[in-house]
Formats: C-alpha cells, structure tokens, sequence
C-alpha cells in the first residue's frame, strides 16, 4: 500500500477503523503479532509505574475540530475536508472560564486545522488577554489555502502565538507522500512567511517549530541529529531558519493503523515499540502534565486517547462543564497498548523527546 494521502478521511470512506472500538480491539488482539505482547500497563507496573498519576495541568490542549484543508496519510485525528466537527463558541467560553479561574499556563490549539474554526482568531486574541503562552498547530499550508488566511503570520505575531509546524521531510517527495500533491511547496511558502514577520528569527522571541515524523513503519532517528540536518538543508535550499524540530513517533492508530496492517507492518511495528521500551521516557509522557478538551468538550489524558475515545477516568469530571481542577489532578491516568508508542526509545510527546 501507498502512503500517499488519500481525499478522504476513514469515516467518509465508511471504514471500520474510523470506529474507536475497532481500532482498540485490533491494539488489543494478540494474535496479530509473532511476539509474545505484554500489556502496557504490566510494562509500566514492571518498572514501578503504574498506576500513573499527572504531575499537574500545565498545558490545556484543545481540539478545535477535526476539519483540515488536507488529508495526510498518517493522520491520527483521521481529520480533512469532510470532517464537519467543530468547537462551538460555547465550549470555547466555558474553556476561557477555566484558564481564568486557574493557574494554567499554556493553551496547545490543535485539530485537524484550528485556524479553520471560526472563533480561532478571537479564542486566541482571548486566551492572549488572559496571560496565557498559546500554542498553534499548524500544518502550514493553512496560511497559503486562500486570501483570508494570509495574514495569519502576522496575527499569530501580533500575539505572541508559538507556531509548531507539521514538516514530515525536508525532501518534496517524501513530504508529498505523506500528506498530498503540493504540500512541500505549499509548505515551503507557509515558513518564508513566517520567517518574514520574524518566527524563527535569533532575537525575535517569536518561536517557529516544526514537527516531524517518520513516512513508514519504523522509529524517529534522535531528533537532535534530525534538528541539525532540517536546519542545514532548509536554510541551504530556501534560506528558511527555524528553532528546535520535534521528533515524535507514529501512533498505531487511525490511519496510520490502517497503513499498518494493509502493508503487513502491524506485527514488526508494535514489536519495535514494545522492544524499545523505555521507563526512563515513560516517566516524562505527555499525558502527565497535559489535559486534551475534545471538540465537542470532553476531557481526555491526550490527544491520542481523545481519538480513540478513552475519557479520563469516571472519578474524575469527563466534560469541561464539570471542571474540577483537583479531581483532575488527582486521577489515574488511562493506559492502552497504544502509549507504547510514547515510549518508545527517547521517548514521543507533542514536545518531541521525552528523554
């Protein structure tokens, strides 16, 4: 099977692993691997680490719906075109109401394409007000779709937004395969204008990050090697600069699982994870000092478990409009055989690395 993306997400196409349950039970089934597959949570109990309590809340993520401009090969959102989910304004003001009356630091904007809700651009200039450090997530071909999102570099600017950037390659090929036809030079455009208003820029206190994850069934090389070649051959090749790269694994779900297992690579993918193991990575998942707000404003320990539907646990609230901050930092947090792609080797977070 091709990587290349598809035009439509898993659920427009009616797939059976655009269900959740399906995705779990296919995660869970043993059979499907020639090794012998421990649980993740005895995995975690061997090295004395379950159960796993958060350290805090930190980063408040929020899913601002599963629309996107494109539809990438590897999508564990499963997000596109046809992908109608948004946050309301709604659940937007109640999340405001949260940020207020706690002492979160950072709001992480996520999606499919958050730019695309239509209340990004005052929920932003909100959160700003509110002291708060905002993240955007930004596939980068976003600022380049249409004339009304061409000044989103300089909003972004006007605000402080830290901007992490989805960069699968530095390569055209490889980048076009993974996310569609005329992503690269889309992207390429996306960063020089970035770059115009100051992102990346020594000096300029305007953080550009970009993000990367590998095309096919294998692990991240160490993303300060991969760091110093993206800066080398982007900066060489169109004079583009940027801070740090973050190097995160493919989780085995959504559409990357699909690939998986239509490209016989299930098996020897989760004995990779599995085998590189790393309690030392497990330690500092992403899941212990982050809280993932759903679209439709539920609360999950990641963005990974909000894509498979696994809520945080029933002792503690599971939708924004039951916020309690210390039920929530107070709770175990819900493992699968999913996270062992979190902890893998050095480690995978929204933030890269782990170790």
């Amino acid at each position: 099977m091709s990587t290349k993306a598809s035009k439509r997400s898993l659920k427009g196409k009616q797939h059976e692993l655009a269900d959740s349950l399906i995705q779990l039970k296919v995660l869970n089934d043993k059979d499907l691997v020639d090794i012998q597959m421990p649980s993740f949570a005895d995995s975690m109990r061997e090295h004395e680490l379950f159960p796993l309590y958060p350290t805090g809340i930190d980063i408040f993520q929020i899913n601002m719906g599963k629309m996107c401009n494109q539809v990438c090969a590897h999508c564990h959102v499963d997000a596109g075109p046809d992908r109608k989910e948004i946050m309301s304004k709604a659940h937007l003001e109640k999340c405001l109401e949260i940020l207020a009356a706690t002492n979160i630091p950072t709001v992480d904007l996520t999606g499919g394409a958050p730019e695309m809700n239509p209340h990004f651009r005052w929920f932003v200039k909100e959160v700003h007000r509110l002291g708060c450090k905002v993240i955007d997530r930004c596939n980068l071909t976003i600022i380049t779709a249409n004339k009304s999102y061409n000044d989103l570099p300089e909003f972004f600017s006007e605000h402080g937004v830290e901007v992490v950037a989805s960069m699968p390659h530095y390569n055209k090929l490889r980048t076009d395969r993974q996310r569609g036809d005329g992503v690269f030079e889309r992207s390429i455009k996306g960063l020089q204008m970035l770059n115009a208003v100051g992102y990346g820029q020594v000096g300029s206190g305007l953080n550009l990050h970009l993000v990367y994850n590998p095309s096919g069934a294998f692990l991240p090389d160490l993303q300060e090697n991969l760091s110093a070649e993206f800066k080398r051959q982007l900066k060489r090749k169109y004079d583009i600069v940027f801070n740090e790269l973050f190097a995160i694994t493919n989780m085995p779900i959504s559409r990357f699982l699909d690939y998986l297992l239509q490209s016989g690579n299930y098996g020897e993918y989760m004995q990779q994870l599995i085998e590189a193991f790393n309690p030392q990575a497990a330690k500092g998942v992403m899941c212990r000092n982050t809280l993932s707000v759903s679209w439709d404003g539920y609360l999950y320990d990641c963005d990974f478990n909000q894509m498979l539907e696994l809520k945080v646990e029933q002792s503690a609230p599971q939708h924004i409009n039951d916020f309690d901050w210390q039920a929530l930092v107070d709770r175990k947090i819900i493992l699968n055989q999913h996270c062992y792609g979190c902890t893998a080797g050095a480690g995978s977070s929204c933030g890269g690395e782990t170790v």
